[in-house]
């Protein structure tokens, strides 16, 4: 067993020992309590998130936009479907399925998408261990949340590794046990006091709360990191009465890539795992760190940063082509485009990807507006650069910061 799950002694589950309790136990916690609680809206979602963008998710895998648009994209473990919207509108010409084990949450999704305009979408009601029962392959799945929640994820991502075309990528979102200690705590704690049922296990948890010292470890941990959210009884139960949970270290996280047979990209937060944002001032230490392999280097960042409430991060199913641009000649020669993540724009300052204020030079912003009426033209960097005043480095800038994408040049 990877990990850690809490079996509670709620009077409606009567046996956890088997798979399909387990599906059961956690169906009606999200038919009591559709997570996520996000409001419904008659518009399109505010703002972004890159890694549900076909564009920015693929360039940031291989560091080329995709030669094609029009995918399949499958939300596994959709929920209210707040993922699933913005599925929809970043992917204009995507058609999108989505699948949840609860109901209530189909349910709630299905209203959220038709309110917001988000009709190119599909949903179904089943395991996610049952994707092969779903027609056809998908480009891109987003798993955001549901892993961990599984009675075996590793078949679970086996499922879904299957439905993955070859050259497509999968995002996915579990778990770490080192961040939500002090949540396993109050997880056991609830369960030991036996509520009859999910709406008596957030009474508990609520009073527990309220009752233990304010000084008191879990109390200051909730307070600092969690508090807000859980303010919505939704938030409260899906943290603090889960069924089924288990968290990842990051040397169980990679034996669930390593069984799904599918191939590591990277963390969806690159610059949380440099080891040199640690030990940056002891190079005497850092050099030692470049003897560990990859995963052992992970590993050493959570153990002095023990932050990590989850990982976030993409595989691909081989092959997936992969471009640097380190090459100048590649780098002028490439088509850029704007990339589709940016708020703020047409303004010098403005939001990139990753929510990063970035404020941009007189020169930049020129290339940046040209770049932006590049996407009928088709012309390439350098022929760019000569339309402008601005300079390769300033092209590089751009590129570095994540506010252009680029395709080869096929002359």
């Amino acid at each position: 067993m990877l990990g850690y799950h809490p079996t509670y002694s709620f009077k409606i589950i009567i046996e956890m020992s088997d798979d399909r309790s387990i599906h059961s136990a956690v169906a009606n916690l999200y038919n009591t309590y559709p997570f996520p609680p996000e409001p419904l809206l008659d518009e399109p979602p505010p703002g972004y998130n890159w890694r549900w963008s076909w564009i920015a998710a693929y360039d940031f895998c291989t560091g080329r936009k995709p030669p094609q648009q029009e995918i399949r994209i499958l939300d596994a473990g959709c929920g209210t479907g707040v993922g699933t919207e913005y599925l929809v509108h970043l992917n204009p010409e995507a058609s999108v399925v989505g699948i949840d084990i609860s109901e209530s949450a189909i349910e709630v999704a299905k209203e959220r998408c038709q309110r917001s305009g988000a009709n190119r979408v599909q949903f179904q009601q089943m395991n996610l261990e049952n994707a092969h029962q779903l027609d056809g392959q998908f480009q891109m799945i987003n798993c955001v949340g549901v892993l961990h929640h599984l009675p075996d994820p590793t078949a679970g991502i086996k499922a879904l590794a299957e439905k993955l075309t070859p050259g497509g990528i999968m995002h996915i979102f579990v778990y770490g046990e080192l961040g939500r200690w002090e949540v396993r705590l109050m997880q056991n704690a609830i369960s030991l006091l036996q509520p009859e049922n999910y709406q008596e296990g957030v009474k508990i948890g609520r009073k527990l709360f309220e009752t233990l010292p304010q000084e008191n470890r879990i109390v200051k941990r909730e307070k600092e990191r969690w508090a807000l959210d859980n303010q919505r009884d939704a938030c409260f139960a899906d943290m603090y009465v889960h069924p089924q949970e288990i968290d990842y270290n990051i040397n169980t996280l990679f034996d669930l890539v390593t069984a799904s047979g599918l191939e590591f990209v990277g963390f969806s937060n690159p610059k949380f795992w440099q080891i040199e944002r640690l030990l940056g001032n002891a190079p005497e230490i850092l050099a030692k760190t470049n003897q560990l392999s990859p995963r052992d280097r992970y590993r050493l960042i959570e153990l002095l940063d023990p932050e990590v409430t989850h990982y976030e991060f993409f595989l691909a199913k081989p092959p997936l082509p992969q471009f640097n641009w380190s090459k100048d000649t590649d780098f002028l020669n490439a088509i850029p485009e704007r990339h589709p993540c940016l708020e703020g724009w047409e303004s010098q300052t403005l939001f990139n990807p990753d929510y990063e204020l970035v404020t941009l030079s007189e020169n930049s912003f020129k290339l940046l507006q040209a770049i932006d009426q590049n996407v009928e033209k088709q012309l390439s960097l350098a022929e760019m650069i000569k339309q402008t005043t601005a300079t390769l480095e300033d092209a590089r800038s751009l590129h570095q910061q994540k506010l252009i994408t680029l395709i080869p040049n096929p002359k």
